[in-house]
């Protein structure tokens, strides 16, 4: 990611996060301007082409989507056309952030998206078939948010499915597991969270969470919200990624420092 797109989506974090409770709607349409936008080239490189006038990239939004977006999905996305960014795919990819935020704010309780959204992603990956079809570029993108939607209605929060089916069906190029995960990270950042990724041998109680939490929170210096992966090749202790920090206190991990150390 550019430092322009890193630049703008700052500004329209601020933005979003003026939004107070937002209504579902807002998110659901900010997330039909993506679609939009990415499906005609032609409009996508009209609304980020930083040699063209701010006034008119505005002006042209307004044209294009006012009649079918309300007010505050409407200003969010001129905001957002107003931005400078590192190219149009940045761009896109910055709207729909945009809209996972703003699907956020909808929510009393944003942590448990976060880890709905990765319990999703496990659930994926544990089906080779389910995320072959769901990650197959061939296949029609109403189809896989049909799927979704069938799969997951009612076993998920609507913010939580609203989220799914739309990056399902128009992943901008990523892979499934990457762009859940992804969304988690953003709806938590959102929340004022960083969430961090723990791999175990077993599930963990949930006092045992709560104590992880509190010790990455501090060690850390921000608040940490913890997903799991149960991958029972690491034997026991315990793998953790948050962004670019690991901790490997995995038994499989130990025992491989100690073959390097033999050897």
């Amino acid at each position: 990611m550019g430092s322009a797109t890193r630049h703008a989506l700052a500004a329209l974090k601020n933005s979003v996060d003026g939004w107070g409770q937002a209504e579902l709607r807002d998110a659901e349409q900010v997330f039909a301007a993506v679609n939009a936008a990415g499906a005609n080239q032609h409009l996508l490189v009209a609304l980020s082409n930083p040699a063209a006038d701010v006034s008119a990239r505005r002006e042209l939004a307004g044209r294009v989507f006012g009649a079918h977006l309300s007010p505050r999905a409407l200003q969010l996305l001129q905001e957002a056309v107003s931005q400078t960014w590192s190219s149009n795919h940045e761009f896109a990819l910055g709207l729909q952030e945009l809209a996972v935020r703003a699907t956020a704010q909808t929510a009393g309780e944003q942590s448990a998206i976060a880890a709905e959204l990765t319990t999703v992603a496990d659930t994926v990956s544990a089906n080779p078939e389910l995320e072959l079809t769901l990650g197959s570029r061939l296949g029609d993108s109403a189809v896989k948010s049909q799927l979704v939607e069938r799969l997951f209605a009612g076993k998920i929060s609507a913010p939580s499915l609203l989220i799914l089916r739309e990056l399902v069906g128009n992943p901008l190029g990523r892979r499934t597991r990457r762009l859940l995960t992804w969304a988690g990270e953003v709806v938590a950042d959102q929340a004022g969270r960083s969430v961090a990724t723990v791999t175990v041998a077993s599930p963990l109680a949930p006092e045992q969470l709560a104590k992880l939490e509190a010790g990455l929170t501090r060690r850390f210096n921000r608040r940490v919200s913890v997903t799991t992966v149960i991958d029972p090749k690491i034997i026991g202790g315990l793998r953790v990624q948050l962004g670019d920090d690991v901790i490997d206190d995995s038994v499989a991990a130990r025992l491989n420092n100690l073959r390097l150390q033999l050897a």
